[in-house]
């Protein structure tokens, strides 16, 4: 009896871990500029996005760059409401992009009430922003 309890409680765990690892949300997008991403700079490219929120409980997002294999997990500062004309199933990540640099100011993964903002460095005094919104694609969770 003692065996077979072992046995059905390691295999209920190795379940919800398969089962929170399949229910983590996969997105890509192409990104043809350099920007920064917490304490790093990432390169153009094609980046795979992970909510991890449903494996932490909290919200954290992973980029991973396809080809380099580079990835940084960022920790959002807030959440807000999604802008108005996002269709709900189109992620979008939220460039604030100035003359020389672009960093990651908002993800939102397609089908959350709220999107998240994230830390991004302070505009110089006669520094002008603009954003870039880049569309996520459904991932495949390779």
């Amino acid at each position: 009896m003692k065996k077979l309890t072992t046995k059905l409680m390691i295999a209920t765990a190795a379940l919800v871990v398969v089962a929170g690892a399949a229910s983590a949300q996969t997105m890509t997008a192409s990104i043809p500029f350099e920007f920064r991403a917490g304490n790093r700079v990432m390169a153009p490219g094609t980046y795979r996005v992970d909510d991890l929120n449903i494996q932490t409980g909290r919200p954290v997002f992973r980029l991973r760059n396809v080809n380099s294999g580079g990835s940084i997990a960022v920790l959002p500062q807030a959440p807000v409401d999604p802008r108005k004309g996002w269709a709900e199933g189109y992620g979008k990540l939220v460039f604030a992009c100035t003359s020389g640099s672009c960093s990651l100011a908002e993800i939102w993964n397609g089908s959350d009430t709220h999107a998240y903002t994230f830390h991004r460095p302070k505009l110089g005094k006669d520094e002008d922003a603009y954003l870039r919104v880049i569309t996520l694609q459904p991932g495949n969770g390779e």
